[in-house]
């Protein structure tokens, strides 16, 4: 199967790890892992970092390069690409973006109180940096490759209390097509991994959470919710060879929940 995937020895640049709970972690880094690949990881402050390399040590995973990154800031992403550049030389395999956040008194509030700060900086957070991480890393990835982003069901149809970020995901949907238009030629995939609900840190915020779990268990085509390893296994076939001719598409990993009315 390694074979088919064709990632081993290949650098992944994986973004969003905040921790064991993440889909950056739980999901798409020990897959590619699994399959061979050499990871290499972006923080955001240092208590990140103190959390990133506890769950390193933990599990024993090695990663090839550790780098402080700011999606916030356009010379953060490129301080951090162009160290990558300099470590690695190429990004022959992809980049990850599992990156989205959103005030917690934006999501708390009803949506029509969001404030204007609060919808610009979750724009700027969730979406525009996978405009701006695209742009660094296209250089790195001379022989092409696979970026793929992290998405949910609210970026399409109403989820209660995910209000701002809904919005946000939507942009971020709508923002993975756009690449996959402008990078396609350079031989560069871009594509969007909608995941079912999943107990993250990012869910916590969501006030209605709990009863989104029980709902899909109850209604789902499959009858349950989804696992980290599921989705992280879908994310490692959009990053890997065996979806060498998809781009621009959003892949639902939620137990077919999204195909109901």
């Amino acid at each position: 199967m390694t074979d088919l995937l064709r990632v081993k020895d290949k650098n992944f640049v994986v973004m969003g790890v905040a921790n064991e709970r993440s889909l950056a972690w739980g999901g798409v880094a020990k897959s590619l892992h699994q399959a061979g690949a050499n990871l290499i990881f972006t923080y955001r402050k240092e208590r990140s970092l103190s959390k990133l390399t506890k769950l390193l040590e933990k599990t024993e995973i090695d990663a090839k390069l550790v780098v402080e990154c700011d999606v916030n800031s356009d010379e953060s992403i490129q301080e951090a690409f162009s160290k990558i550049g300099e470590q690695v030389s190429v990004i022959h395999g992809g980049v990850v973006h599992s990156i989205a956040f959103a005030n917690s008194e934006d999501l708390k509030n009803s949506f029509v109180n969001t404030s204007r700060e609060g919808y610009a900086f979750a724009q700027d957070t969730s979406a525009y940096s996978l405009i701006a991480v695209a742009r660094e890393a296209q250089p790195l990835m001379s022989e092409g490759g696979s970026i793929i982003a992290m998405s949910y069901l609210g970026a399409e149809r109403v989820v209660e209390g995910y209000n701002v970020m809904g919005v946000a995901k939507a942009a971020l949907e709508s923002t993975v097509k756009y690449l996959a238009m402008d990078l396609g030629s350079l031989n560069i995939r871009v594509n969007a991994i909608s995941a079912g609900a999943i107990k993250t840190l990012a869910a916590k915020g969501v006030p209605s959470f709990n009863e989104i779990l029980h709902k899909i268990e109850e209604t789902a085509p499959l009858k349950r919710n989804v696992t980290q390893s599921e989705v992280g296994d879908m994310s490692l076939a959009m990053l890997s060879d065996l979806s060498r001719a998809v781009t621009g598409e959003i892949v639902y990993v939620d137990s077919g929940y999204n195909i109901l009315g």
